[in-house]
């Protein structure tokens, strides 16, 4: 009997826990930090994520974008922000994952200084040519590239990030010599490629899906295990041959370090709450993202792991550091 009165007793006490902190949550703003400027995918996904979790739990989420050092800019505001809940980045693979390996010196540790949150969508990366571009197929490059090599230009969205590093895999896959095209994003490769300073362009699907749908660009492969939701009729690099070239790219939203753990659990129940809706996996399927949630466990899993796979490619490719 004493026993049960206990458990009965503990069961109170964490369910007034848990109202406090909803009630604190709801108290003041939530920031989500977004890396990169308003109007692209990754401030697209931040902003549906903070309004379909603000309408769910009520609270009160503002999104501020803070561009800049390939992400660094946002990532340090995060780690210095106070760790209460309050402060969330928007990470990626393009700068939680592979900015410790390509800057010389950082002002956070990318394992230590942040605390995962949880898992919130993937976007495949997509290669792409013109409409009238000869090349149909993977294997249409392969061949062309094989035939010149070092002459087929590939267009990617920045030194060092994983359209790179996927180039790279795909180059030493196949035996054949791409060119590497940096640009600062599509709006700058875009008149390169229609004028044929560059072959093909890489980006995620998230950020292409509008130019592949209105028909400015043809996508031949996405890299990822399955087809993505949005471009059902695009082959996998896996599906043409290239079985060990699947790395997608993911987001997910992390906290300072030192955030308490009920305060990461609540904030990984909302945002699963939000991600198990119908409405809201539409809206995030048609825009190119394929829905992923978990727990914070399995974003730092998914942390390390990329961590030390890119890694390797980095210095494989043999990418300076900046």
């Amino acid at each position: 009997m004493k026993v049960v009165k206990k458990m009965m007793a503990a069961a109170v006490l964490v369910s007034c826990s848990a109202a406090a902190l909803a009630a604190d949550m709801a108290g003041s703003p939530i920031t989500f930090i977004s890396p990169f400027p308003p109007g692209g995918g990754t401030d697209t996904l931040t902003r549906m994520m903070a309004t379909a979790i603000g309408q769910d739990q009520g609270w009160n989420i503002v999104v501020e974008n803070k561009p800049g050092a390939g992400g660094n800019l946002a990532l340090d505001a995060t780690a210095r922000a106070k760790p209460d809940g309050h402060t969330l980045v928007m990470a990626q693979t393009d700068n939680i994952v592979l900015n410790p390996w390509l800057y010389k010196k950082l002002s956070y540790d990318t394992f230590k200084d942040f605390k995962p949150v949880g898992l919130v969508a993937s976007s495949p990366s997509v290669f792409v040519v013109l409409p009238d571009s000869p090349y149909k197929t993977l294997d249409d490059v392969v061949k062309a590239a094989k035939a010149k090599p070092g002459e087929v230009s590939l267009g990617i969205p920045g030194i060092g990030g994983s359209g790179d590093l996927i180039g790279y895999l795909w180059r030493s896959a196949a035996g054949m010599e791409l060119m590497h095209v940096p640009y600062r994003g599509w709006s700058q490769a875009f008149p390169d490629l229609m004028s044929g300073r560059i072959v093909l362009y890489t980006g995620s699907v998230a950020s292409l899906l509008p130019q592949i749908s209105s028909g400015k660009v043809r996508a031949l492969a996405v890299v990822a295990d399955e087809r993505s939701p949005a471009l059902p009729d695009v082959p996998t690099f896996v599906e043409s041959g290239f079985k060990t070239i699947n790395q997608t790219i993911w987001w997910g939203l992390m906290a300072p370090g030192q955030t308490p753990d009920d305060v990461i659990a609540t904030l990984n129940g909302a945002v699963n709450q939000a991600l198990g809706k119908p409405e809201l996996v539409k809206k995030l399927e048609q825009a190119g993202y394929s829905v992923m949630k978990g727990t914070p466990e399995d974003l730092a899993k998914r942390h390390r792991i990329d961590h030390d796979v890119f890694g390797k490619v980095v210095q494989q490719a043999g990418i300076p550091q900046q």
